[in-house]
């Protein structure tokens, strides 16, 4: 015997089905991720992340930037987004970011001159969000402006910090700084824990969503098994996962 379902039936049957994603109408995108690396490095800083986040299915670019050359909003306007549009097509869709040290206050700066629209979530390893006592201490030195450039002299904690101007997050970030330093002259010129470079409390953003201090020094967090670990997980979550102690 036949049985005809009447348009209610039907309905339902529609709705539980869409609900529980097995249509085939609808798919979720891939996730969009730039890659920022810090001052005075280069986008191979950041592979071994890009190569994670491609294995989980992530649509990656790798950015690479003069860093040493130009200011941070240069940096961003001329250098960062043109290669963001040359990417990924558009900015008509949502984009995350991971960033490493410099990159994450250049992703501040996008987000705070509402140059990328849709701004996803973001993860920022080790940056200065209040900038460092290093600038302040050695910003002056003709060494220091040798090697980091108008950028690195824009990181300082004084009236002239970019990070300290930039305001609080209006976006989803988790923020993943270090305790340990392999350089411990620069250590003794900031107050309190450091990676190195920047204090743990001056890695810290108001509005974040979350916080998270691993063993690891500033110039190898991007490499850090458990820092690339709980990248992927924020932004598959949006927090990161907790460790048991």
């Amino acid at each position: 015997m036949k049985y005809y379902l009447n348009s209610k039936q039907l309905l339902v049957i529609f709705i539980v089905f869409t609900i529980s994603g097995f249509t085939g109408i609808a798919t979720a995108e891939v996730g969009k991720v730039v890659l920022l690396h810090g001052l005075a490095r280069s986008n191979a800083s950041m592979n071994g992340l890009q190569e994670a986040l491609q294995n989980k299915g992530f649509d990656t670019c790798n950015i690479d930037y003069p860093s040493r050359k130009y200011p941070i909003e240069v940096l961003a306007k001329d250098h960062v987004l043109p290669q963001i549009q040359k990417c990924f097509g558009n900015l008509n869709s949502q984009i995350c970011f991971v960033t490493h040290s410099m990159g994450g206050i250049i992703v501040r700066y996008l987000s705070g001159k509402k140059l990328i629209p849709h701004m996803g979530r973001v993860v920022m390893l080790s940056p200065p969000n209040q900038g460092s006592e290093i600038v302040d201490r050695l910003g002056g030195t003709k060494l220091f402006q040798l090697i980091n450039g108008p950028a690195g002299a824009q990181l300082g904690t004084d009236n002239n910090s970019m990070p300290l101007r930039l305001g609080a997050a209006d976006f989803e970030v988790g923020i993943i700084t270090g305790n340990r330093s392999i350089n411990l002259i620069l250590s003794l010129l900031i107050q309190g824990k450091d990676d190195g470079k920047v204090s743990i409390e001056r890695a810290k953003l108001q509005g974040m969503k979350d916080f998270m201090v691993l063993p690891s020094a500033h110039p190898f967090i991007m490499k850090s098994s458990m820092a690339i670990k709980q990248t992927i997980y924020f932004l598959n979550h949006g927090n990161f996962k907790k460790i048991k102690e």
